[in-house]
């Protein structure tokens, strides 16, 4: 059920937190590791170079001069693995920031009240 809801939950947070492209960037590359055409993997990693990376993107990441030049110097030969950097420091981001002020936030009591009460209903 976490899986279901947690997400997208946190997410609602991270918008009102003005900081959802942390989620959605960090989602993009779970997605993307998992393409397999080299071809579909070059279009979808300019859209997340476009999108995340390059300065003034519109959902710009705050991520680190060398590694976001890392990514530059790949992104037209890109690997399963270029944004892997990128993605670990915006999940130590949230880890960090976002994540410890949701659970502190009005939205965490309604995600568990929502499970519990999800759990109960299941139970046999």
């Amino acid at each position: 059920c976490m899986v279901k809801y947690g997400p997208m939950i946190y997410k609602t947070y991270l918008k009102i937190e003005h900081s959802d492209e942390n989620i959605d960037f960090w989602l993009a590359c779970e997605a993307y590791k998992k393409i397999t055409s080299q071809r579909k993997r070059i279009s979808v990693a300019r859209k997340l170079f476009t999108s995340y990376i390059q300065p003034q993107a519109s959902n710009e990441i705050n991520i680190d001069s060398p590694v976001r030049k890392a990514i530059i110097r790949n992104i037209q030969e890109p690997t399963q693995s270029c944004f892997d950097e990128a993605q670990r420091i915006i999940y130590m981001h949230m880890e960090r920031d976002s994540y410890p002020r949701f659970l502190e936030s009005k939205f965490y009591p309604k995600l568990k009240h929502s499970l519990q009460s999800n759990g109960n209903n299941s139970m046999p």
